[in-house]
């Protein structure tokens, strides 16, 4: 089976924005989600908690999983997986900071973090694990490193053991570890641990359930009541247990809710969550994001009432350019991803939109411009397929046939379609002088070895 799921996962590795996830997801072709607004959110909830575990200066890349279930987990030292049901169903930033802060105790206590569900989960690890190692290759060869192209391959070849790994279980003692490293980080933090404890007090009922109703988290974290109650009485002795949620987290957090279910789930759904009678900023964001699902461009005007009541808020400048792209109108989604990126100039996912609006404007003038922010988008993030794919058409329009290939070649690699991949890197280097950057990373394509995951069955 673990061929047919690699089919299905590596066709997507292409990480694309949230804001497409709902339909993609629908036909089970999305595992992964990239949403600069969320991703925000998550990198300030881990800073300080990075900062006084020590891990800072390695800080592990928080990355999105399009699961409604809740469930975190580490494969490794650099990568933290957070599904969006976290965000769904946590009611304050501390439900999610206590999530976070518990899985870097694995981190920083230097645990062999490990996965259960045994071979699905394992399955997931040596998916992620390779295209990470894909995107790797592909970033080398956009360097035209050879080097660095081998230390994708090696990061690849690395997926099995990764997923062999995590068919073990977590040992007890390193749960009780990580729980009391993450009270640490929380009372170093001046933070309270009470959402922790909700959502540990979560887990710990749902033991007396069938595992078939609990969520994975609960599944993979197993939490004994003894143990929350040794949790309980130790957080209630920090001076900051009955210390607030920040209140400019839990607006932000409310926010980001409101987004996810709005483009997770179906408009009529959305406005039962968000009534109109619910005058909140998060509701009206939720309201606004399902006017757009359903009309398309015409829902701007919706979109630009939201605008007025935060003009400095770069994501709905995001949602407005989003609306006007996919409504077929990407001249006019220029200005708004333009204002977008005013506010924030070094968003790898607003440089993204606003290249592929420029490049879907059909204007020949706007190419280099488009060119240029591609470019930027994929020094920022090399596992950008979006970006590849909009860079290789850029490249084309303006006649550079070879510099189309190549880009399509790195975009085909982080999907993880290789033998593709190759296929238009070695048509490249027939038109690239033999030596060149282009030729050189074009070459190391075409000399990649992909693993044979057929023995990680």
């Amino acid at each position: 089976m673990l061929r047919k799921f690699l089919a299905i996962v590596i066709a997507v590795a292409m990480v694309m924005p949230l804001a497409v996830a709902p339909a993609s997801a629908q036909r089970g072709k999305l595992p992964l989600v990239r949403d600069a607004e969320t991703e925000a959110l998550l990198k300030d909830y881990a800073k300080p908690i990075f900062k006084v575990a020590g891990i800072a200066n390695s800080e592990p890349q928080i990355i999105l999983v399009n699961d409604k279930s809740f469930n975190a987990f580490v494969p490794d030292s650099r990568r933290m997986f957070i599904n969006i049901g976290v965000l769904l169903e946590a009611e304050t930033p501390g439900e999610v900071i206590g999530v976070i802060a518990h899985e870097t105790g694995h981190i920083a206590g230097r645990h062999l973090v490990r996965l259960r569900s045994a071979a699905a989960n394992a399955q997931i690890v040596s998916v992620i694990s390779m295209i990470v190692g894909a995107g790797a290759a592909a970033a080398g060869a956009a360097a035209g490193s050879g080097q660095a192209a081998s230390g994708g391959a090696a990061a690849v070849l690395g997926a099995g053991s990764v997923g062999q790994r995590s068919l073990l279980s977590y040992q007890r003692g390193e749960e009780a570890a990580a729980d009391r490293a993450a009270l640490r980080y929380l009372n170093a933090t001046k933070q309270s641990a009470r959402g922790m404890l909700k959502t540990f007090q979560r887990m710990s009922e749902q033991q007396l359930f069938s595992s078939r109703f609990a969520d994975p988290y609960a599944q993979s974290h197993p939490m004994a009541q003894e143990r929350f109650n040794g949790l309980l009485r130790d957080a209630q002795k920090s001076k900051y247990f009955n210390e607030p949620d920040d209140y400019v987290l839990q607006y932000r957090h409310d926010l980001v809710k409101a987004k996810i279910f709005a483009f997770t789930s179906h408009p009529s759904a959305t406005l039962r969550a968000y009534p109109r009678s619910d005058k909140s900023p998060a509701a009206q964001y939720a309201r606004a994001i399902a006017s757009m699902k359903s009309r398309g461009k015409g829902a701007v005007k919706e979109i630009d009432a939201l605008i007025r009541t935060q003009p400095n808020n770069p994501y709905y400048y995001e949602l407005k350019g989003q609306a006007l792209l996919e409504g077929g109108d990407p001249k006019r989604a220029i200005a708004p991803f333009r204002k977008a990126l005013s506010f924030k100039p070094n968003e790898q996912q607003f440089l993204v939109w606003l290249g592929y609006a420029l490049v879907g404007a059909n204007d020949k003038s706007y190419l280099p411009e488009a060119e240029r922010l591609l470019k930027r988008a994929i020094q920022r993030d090399p596992n950008s397929g979006v970006a590849y794919s909009q860079l290789a058409i850029a490249h084309g329009r303006q006649g550079e046939r070879a510099e189309a290939d190549l880009a399509t070649a790195k975009g085909l690699m982080v999907s993880g379609d290789f033998n593709a991949a190759k296929r238009y890197a070695a048509r490249a280097q027939k038109s690239l002088k033999r030596g060149s950057p282009a030729w050189l990373q074009a070459d190391d394509i075409v000399s990649y070895k992909p693993p044979d995951l057929e023995r990680n069955r």
